[in-house]
């Protein structure tokens, strides 16, 4: 298994709508390294969801349900998607303040590479996130 983290706006495509939809097909990504990080995701993965530019806080957990596949969207290139659930809001919203002050989380992409879209965690990264979130796997 591994452990990701998404970003989006709010505005664009939120935590709320994803509960509300359900599902959803993570695509637009038209970044090489996000998209190889896509297509590295596996069915079942944890996905953390950040909500960008106006929030700036980690808001819930999503899952994998499919692994990449070519995104419909993109009028020229190679590029991928995977499609997501949610599995779990968090209890409180962890903010980037919160995760830029935790030294276990300084070498996350969210703190590093911070216009990344799509990013890899450690176990150890995802379950500190989880922890400040007050928020477990447990559905």
């Amino acid at each position: 298994m591994n452990y990701w983290l998404v970003k989006s706006e709010p505005e664009t495509y939120g935590y709320d709508r994803l509960e509300r939809e359900g599902s959803t097909t993570w695509e637009g990504v038209r970044n090489y390294a996000a998209r190889n990080h896509l297509r590295a995701m596996k069915e079942d993965d944890f996905v953390l969801f950040y909500h960008s530019v106006t929030d700036l806080e980690i808001v819930g957990i999503c899952k994998v349900t499919k692994a990449a596949y070519r995104d419909a969207t993109a009028e020229k290139g190679d590029w991928s998607v995977v499609d997501v659930a949610p599995c779990k809001r968090f209890t409180k919203s962890v903010s980037l303040q919160t995760v830029k002050a935790t030294p276990e989380l300084q070498n996350i992409g969210l703190v590093r590479i911070g216009r990344l879209s799509v990013m890899p965690l450690e176990k150890v990264e995802f379950e500190k996130i989880l922890e400040l979130g007050e928020t477990s796997l447990e559905i």
